[in-house]
C-alpha cells in the first residue's frame, strides 16, 4: 500500500520560500496523480496545486498561481511543491495525497500523509 511522508515546513517570514517534500513508498508514485491541499485553522480543506498521472500536467489553485510549482521526481519518488513569496493567509497544515485524477476534490484521492506545518509570520 502507498505510504507518503510529508516533510520541509516550517516557520518563514512573508515573502520567503520553502520546498515541501512528498516521499512515496510502497508504490511507485508516478503511477498516480499528486495532490497538495492545506487545511488553515478553522477553515475547510482546499486544493492547492495536482500533478496529473498521465501526462504530469500541473495545476494551480488560484490562491497558489504564479507562487508555488508542483513537481515530481521519478528517481526518488518524491514530489514537490516549491512555495515562493509566500504570506501570512499560506499558513496551514499541508497534505499530500495520490489518486487516479489530478483533481481539486479531496475525496477522489485515496492516499494521504500526515502533513506538515506552515508558518508565515514575522
Amino acid at each position: 500500500q502507498l505510504q507518503l511522508v510529508e516533510s520541509g515546513g516550517a516557520l518563514v517570514q512573508p515573502g520567503g520560500s520553502l520546498r515541501l517534500s512528498c516521499e512515496a513508498s510502497g508504490g511507485t508514485l508516478v503511477n498516480y496523480a499528486i495532490g497538495w491541499f492545506r487545511r488553515a485553522p478553522g477553515k475547510e480543506k482546499e486544493g492547492v496545486s495536482y500533478i496529473s498521472r498521465s501526462d504530469g500536467k500541473a495545476y494551480y489553485a488560484d490562491s497558489a498561481k504564479g507562487r508555488f510549482t508542483i513537481s515530481r521526481d521519478p528517481a526518488t519518488n518524491t514530489a514537490y511543491l516549491q512555495m515562493n513569496s509566500l504570506k501570512p493567509e499560506d499558513t496551514a497544515v499541508y497534505y499530500c495525497a495520490a489518486g487516479p485524477w489530478a483533481t481539486s476534490l479531496a475525496e477522489q484521492y485515496e492516499y494521504w500523509g500526515q502533513g506538515t506545518q506552515v508558518t508565515v509570520s514575522s
